[in-house]
This record gives structure tokens, sequence and C-alpha cells, in this order.
């Protein structure tokens, strides 16, 4: 599948967007990647979505046409917003962040992985392997234990639960928590043509 590139916009833009730490930048990519659809609307309400050049060489797509938006058509003021919840994230949760990025995880995926699932996307903290349960082997067992159990048994319920505390523990579910706990975000177009939160 072809890899999502951002749309940056201008040197400048460049300039302020690689100056912005690896976790708001993915933050930015995974807003951009996920509201595409949303934000390619015209005056109406209609749909007027991009078509996708891929270049078969590196694999890489990129949006034409349409009213395709990137990080030069953000607001000043939801940058600034962006930026204040990034910071916000890392700090109140640095210490299970220090943890994740010692799993061959990075702060860029980060970044998008709080986005996802501040806004529920179907992927986000607790879907990533590198953050599952320390004990792995328990987990599973549990889970084999469960279906020998069959459902909705006492014993079923019993490994369920032990399943679910163990699960609890994990760096993906802690992270997932604190990011529903923030709340969703929307972007939108403003009549100025930028994109808002």
């Amino acid at each position: 599948m072809p890899e999502f590139i951002l749309e940056i916009g201008s040197v400048e833009h460049q300039r302020a967007f690689n100056a912005l730490d690896d976790f708001t930048r993915g933050y930015i990519e995974a807003l951009f990647f996920t509201d595409e659809e949303q934000l390619c609307e015209d005056s109406d309400g209609e749909r007027e979505m991009p078509s996708v050049a891929i270049d078969m060489a590196t694999m890489e797509s990129r949006f034409v046409g349409g009213s395709s938006f990137g990080f030069a058509d953000l607001a000043p003021r939801a940058l600034e917003s962006i930026i204040r919840d990034c910071q916000a994230f890392q700090r109140d949760n640095a210490a299970l962040l220090e943890l994740a990025y010692q799993r061959n995880y990075d702060a860029e995926q980060a970044g998008r992985d709080f986005w996802f699932t501040r806004n529920g996307h179907g992927v986000g903290y607790w879907d990533r392997d590198q953050l599952a349960t320390d004990d792995s082997d328990l987990y599973e067992s549990l889970t084999a234990e469960m279906v020998d159990a069959g459902h909705n048994t006492p014993r079923w319920h019993a490994a369920l639960k032990k399943r679910d505390a163990l699960k609890d523990k994990s760096l993906g579910e802690q992270l997932s928590k604190a990011a529903r706990a923030c709340g969703g975000r929307d972007s939108y177009v403003g009549d100025d043509g930028k994109v808002y939160l």
C-alpha cells in the first residue's frame, strides 16, 4: 500500500514543521491522514475528493487536485493548540512514554497514536505490539483457558478477569486511557480557507 505523504508547503513551512518535535509532527501527520476526506468539501458541502498520484519507483502517494490540505493550511491558532496539547500529553505521561520508547517504539508513532486514540480511530496505543503486556505468555495461556472453559462459565469469567487485569497494566492501555481522557478533536475548514480544530 502506498505511503501517505503530508503536504508541507513552502520552504518556510518546511522549516517550521521540522522545528517541531517528533511527537507533534506525528500528531499533525495523523490529523491530515484521517481527516483528508472531511477537509475536502467545497463551499456547498459536497465532497470534492482529490485523486491520488503514486510514484511507482518509491510507492509514495500524494493527493492531487481536489481541495487537499496540508501543514501550510493550518490556522496559526490550530497549530498553537496542537503544540499545547502535544506538550501537555508528553509532560503528563513522560514516564509511560519513556518506557514505550525503550521498546522499539518512537516519538513520531506515539504522536500519531495520540491523535488516533483520542479521536476513536480503529488503531492507537492499545493496538501496538510493542506496548502490549510484558507477560504475553500468561496472557496467551489465559486466553487458551477461556477457550477450553467454554463461553460464559465461571472458569471463563475468572480467566477473563485475570486477563483483563493483565491487559490494563500494559503500556498501550495506560497510554490509551490517558489519551481518551484528553477528549477528541474535530478539524474543519474556516471561512478563511484555513484548517482549524
